[in-house]
């Protein structure tokens, strides 16, 4: 039997000193109040359920496509990708999303060292993995330790345009890492791109120009082997939508 390995953040209430845009926000009904609505809607009383309750509801009022682990699609970047217009989550290749995975170790790199196409080529040899189109990379940062801490924003050492552009042209489509975002730390890539004032330096692997996917935050990419399983990782169909979150899963023969 095969072991699968859930990649996938938990999705929770966040914490309520988090801005909007970041934070997740979660209303539970709970089955007393089904049984009530139950009985405003249907005329059921409580006595005829068993042991009184109704139905438990959860209502996400508050849930960005890109809060939690997620599929970024071409239009999250640009409008535009390769001089076409940019295909939204729900117009990306179904194929794209369950294919064989490597991970790459990029744990000993500190916050904003991004890992470079050199990099990606010697741990792809380590894991002795040659690539094949429609490979899905994992680069594993061991940032998810971090993800309920307040500067898990902050962590990661992100990955360059030239390792992105490098990727896929050996054919992969579909790249994901276990920190906040693909690119370096905002924080970083803003102080650099100010100082030296020049376009290209913020944002520059998400902007390559290029049609693929990431997965962002994803989780236990150290559970893994470096090689040899399958990952699974659909967004939801969010009509023309730039994300889709996922139950990114690893399956290991």
């Amino acid at each position: 039997m095969p072991t699968f390995v859930d990649l996938s953040a938990p999705i929770a209430q966040g914490p309520a000193e988090l801005p909007d845009a970041l934070r997740t926000d979660i209303a539970y009904r709970d089955h007393a109040q089904g049984a009530q609505d139950i009985e405003a809607l249907f005329g059921v009383s409580p006595r005829l359920l068993r042991d009184g309750e109704g139905w438990a509801v959860e209502t996400l009022n508050n849930f960005g496509t890109h809060n939690s682990t997620h599929v970024d699609a071409p239009w999250h970047y640009n409008s535009t990708v390769g001089g076409e217009r940019a295909q939204t989550i729900d117009e990306v290749p179904l194929e794209w999303f369950h294919a064989p995975g490597v991970v790459l170790d990029m744990t000993a790199k500190a916050d904003g060292d991004p890992m470079t196409a050199s990099d990606a080529q010697d741990a792809l040899a380590a894991a002795a993995h040659t690539l094949e189109p429609l490979d899905i990379v994992l680069v594993r940062t061991g940032r998810d330790a971090f993800y309920a801490e307040p500067d898990y924003i902050a962590r990661g050492p992100g990955v360059t345009f030239e390792a992105t552009k490098w990727l896929y042209e050996q054919g992969v489509r579909v790249m994901g890492i276990d920190a906040w975002g693909w690119d370096a730390p905002l924080h970083l890539q803003a102080q650099e791109a100010v100082a030296r004032d020049e376009p290209g330096i913020f944002w520059a692997a998400h902007q390559a120009d290029l049609p693929y996917c990431q997965i962002e935050r994803l989780f236990n990419l150290g559970a893994l082997p470096l090689t040899g399983f399958t990952v699974s990782c659909f967004p939801l169909r969010i009509v023309g939508g730039s994300a889709g979150p996922t139950r990114a899963v690893a399956i290991v023969p």
